[in-house]
């Protein structure tokens, strides 16, 4: 493999990674949880559950919902979809999501990119139980 451009961190093989588990990271200082998914896709979010601010999201249950590729959060199982890192079931509580970072494969290397994107730029805001019962007043 040649070296990785700028911005890039190759933090293992293909081959490290069990498919439907998630394996932790460190990118740039920061946790980062690695789930690969199928043959050749692996998908990257924060490893801090933004619930319990646990270190803990590689733990978490691989799934899908409607389509979605998910992740269950281990410590109270809230599910986020790990393309965007949207919250899909917040379990009651106000949405948080998580966020992703960029990944690719160098021949079996992979390499994830620094810079992690925030999901509230990717997604809509989401409608809040405050909002709703304003709009719900008479």
């Amino acid at each position: 493999m040649s070296r990785p451009q700028p911005g890039w961190t190759v933090v293992c093989q293909l081959t490290d990674l069990v498919p439907e588990r998630g394996a932790a990271a460190l990118v740039g200082g920061e946790q980062v949880a690695l789930f690969r998914v199928g043959d050749r896709e692996v998908l990257a979010v924060q490893q801090l559950d933004p619930y319990s601010g646990a270190h803990v999201m590689s733990r978490g249950i691989v799934g899908s919902r409607a389509g979605a590729v998910t992740v269950a959060s281990p410590m109270y199982k809230q599910v986020f979809d790990l393309r965007t890192g949207a919250c899909l079931d917040p379990v009651g509580k106000e949405p948080q999501h998580l966020r992703t970072w960029p990944v690719r494969l160098e021949g079996d290397a992979v390499l994830v990119g620094t810079a992690g994107a925030l999901v509230d730029a990717l997604v809509a805001p989401l409608v809040s139980s405050a909002t709703l019962n304003a709009t719900e007043a008479p």
